[in-house]
């Protein structure tokens, strides 16, 4: 729903190769259920759809920044050569205000960020989630279905926005 909403518009993307390499990475090793070929998969459609969306050049801010785990620059130092204001992470521990604010970026979940941008586009997001759904290849599943899996993913503020707009996404 993220890439499909920055796809539609809705944000500006950014990303870089060393952040697909590590929720690849973070996502092979917590469901191994998920081959690292079909998370490739994904992180090259990604890229194929939202080209303007991969940030080079931010490797020598690196050594410049101060957060709590350093191996955590890299996303921090990506944010800033693509003038993002926002990192949307689960992993808000490590990317302190105070760390962030001189930078001009902020720090939110995923959770957080699909209700804000709810809260922005109300009707475009909702479209937007429809046509993700809808891009689901290999089965689509039902409206209740695909909430449920928001759901299971940490998302549940956004689903229970879902919820309240399930016939707009079938």
């Amino acid at each position: 729903a993220v890439v499909q909403a920055a796809f539609d518009g809705l944000f500006d993307a950014h990303w870089s190769d060393d952040i697909h390499a590590e929720w690849i990475r973070n996502l092979a090793a917590n469901a191994p259920h998920v081959t690292v070929d079909r998370l490739e998969v994904t992180r090259d459609r990604m890229k194929d759809v939202l080209p303007q969306a991969n940030v080079r050049g931010y490797q020598s801010l690196i050594p410049e920044l101060d957060l709590p785990d350093p191996d955590d620059r890299h996303v921090l130092a990506a944010a800033i050569t693509g003038k993002a204001t926002l990192i949307v992470s689960w992993n808000i521990k490590d990317f302190p205000v105070e760390n962030l604010r001189s930078h001009g970026v902020a720090c939110i979940t995923p959770d957080a960020f699909l209700v804000e941008l709810y809260g922005q586009f109300p009707e475009a997001l909702i479209d937007s989630v429809a046509r993700a759904r809808g891009n689901l290849r290999k089965s689509l599943p039902s409206s209740e279905d695909f909430v449920g899996a928001v759901e299971r993913q940490g998302l549940a503020a956004f689903a229970a926005i879902l919820r309240q707009n399930t016939t707009r996404i079938d």
